[in-house]
């Protein structure tokens, strides 16, 4: 059997397999971290895990503090309180670690912390990351929990506008973390459904970018190969937990996904992100509610890739139809819901959801132009169950 053990450096250095946490101290000085800043959500805050980390790193002269005012859905006053916590401790650095919230606020606060604008002066909109001060960007190591939304590789971070209601995405080139150390050990607390909701994260992540239009050969090559683990190793974890090979593919995915949409994302995303922001449903188990009914109405502009892709994910019927089986059939394997009206959507949302779905960046990459009524429709689908 292949090790599952790495050192890569696409798109960042990447420490990867099975105990390489161990290697944080390391990490930290090669970085230039003395006094990071360990941003995590709550409920790891409390685990084993981090009291282990802050332990060891301060074993090895590293003063590190601890922030975790973050909810699963982050917001602009978790980033904000980060920066006071970052600053009050004369913070050099931040340690991202845990799931997609962790990791999207842990980078957001690192980016804002030297930035002298408000945050939402850098949504990721024509050149606005241009604005940013890239002197006054503190560097980051992430250290992820979960194997789907691949937030330690990218170079953004979805935050929630209170006010408004609507998730936005802050984007700079700087944002990505120095260092990674993915070790599958550390998913394997995760529960079988959000393990689940993750994993159809990952898929969809790498679907999606490789539907995407435009050219990017190495996108959509990335974006294969991360569905592929997915198929292959999804239901395995969901069945057994401790399955480490399987959650070292997930991770592996994971990251893959979030390396591949820098091609784009489409309307799968731009559905499941008011949802999330008005009911706080989680991102990836939303995402994998919405996914067939953005897939059916996309046919006619995908159907020819779809039919590459069921060949190259070996599926028994490499068709269109064939592989709309095989994710109806996967979703129902590992328990994600048929419908959004399971998610507590409901059909007074739906005219203000699309609404909200039409300007979400993530519209702009779907395989067929929608707007509002475009949306409406795919809503009405998701909440019906209508295929």
């Amino acid at each position: 059997m292949m090790s599952l053990v790495g050192n890569w450096n696409y798109p960042t250095s990447i420490r990867f397999g099975a105990g390489r946490i161990k290697e944080l101290p390391d990490a930290c000085k090669a970085v230039g971290l003395r006094r990071p800043l360990l941003v995590t959500d709550p409920c790891l805050a409390k685990l084993p895990m981090i009291s282990d980390a802050l332990t060891n790193l301060r074993k090895s002269g590293i003063e590190v503090s601890l922030f975790s005012e973050i909810k699963p859905n982050p917001v602009a006053a978790n980033v904000e309180a980060g920066i006071r916590v970052l600053r009050a401790g004369k913070s050099d650095g931040v340690i991202a670690w845990g799931g997609g919230s962790g990791i999207d606020t842990a980078k957001a606060i690192a980016f804002m912390a030297g930035q002298t604008r408000p945050m939402w002066d850098f949504e990721d909109i024509g050149d606005w990351w241009t604005r940013a001060n890239p002197a006054g960007i503190y560097p980051s190591i992430a250290v992820p929990t979960t194997a789907g939304t691949g937030s330690e590789t990218g170079r953004a971070s979805v935050i929630t506008d209170e006010k408004t209601h609507t998730k936005k995405v802050i984007f700079h080139p700087k944002m990505m973390p120095t260092i990674v150390i993915a070790d599958p050990e550390l998913t394997v607390g995760l529960p079988a459904k959000l393990t689940a909701g993750t994993g159809m994260d990952a898929f969809i992540h790498c679907f999606e970018a490789y539907c995407a239009p435009g050219y990017h050969p190495y996108a959509e090559g990335i974006a294969v190969e991360g569905m592929r683990l997915v198929k292959e190793n999804l239901v395995r974890v969901v069945k057994d937990g401790r399955d480490i090979e399987a959650r070292g593919h997930m991770l592996a995915a994971s990251q893959m996904g979030s390396t591949a949409f820098q091609k784009g994302l489409g309307a799968i995303h731009s559905l499941s992100h008011p949802v999330g922001a008005v009911l706080d449903t989680h991102h990836g188990l939303t995402n994998a509610v919405a996914m067939p009914y953005v897939v059916k109405f996309n046919r006619a502009a995908i159907e020819d890739k779809i039919v590459r892709l069921a060949r190259w994910l070996d599926l028994r019927s490499p068709t269109f139809d064939g592989f709309m089986q095989w994710t109806l059939d996967l979703r129902r394997e590992i328990g994600i819901p048929h419908t959004l009206a399971e998610l507590g959507v409901k059909v007074e949302h739906l005219d203000k959801f699309a609404e909200m779905a039409a300007v979400d960046p993530t519209a702009g990459g779907n395989p067929v132009k929608v707007g509002v009524p475009e949306m409406r429709k795919m809503y009405d689908a998701a909440v019906s169950g209508r295929l």
